[in-house]
């Protein structure tokens, strides 16, 4: 996921490990996915909705 970023944004997202299978992205500090919600990993598309939709 982090190369599908780059390669559609231009930037390099960040990558921190965290615990217990727990997967978040935050755009500008602000959380946009959980996979507490979905209990699964998200695709490209669906992050890129949520990089869309801040940029907005």
């Amino acid at each position: 996921m982090q190369e599908a970023i780059k390669q559609k944004y231009g930037f390099t997202a960040d990558l921190d490990e965290g615990a217990g299978g727990i997967f978040e992205v935050f755009i500008d500090e602000k959380l946009a996915y959980t996979n507490q919600d979905t209990y699964r990993f998200p695709t490209n598309e669906e992050i890129f909705e949520k990089i869309d939709a801040a940029k907005g």
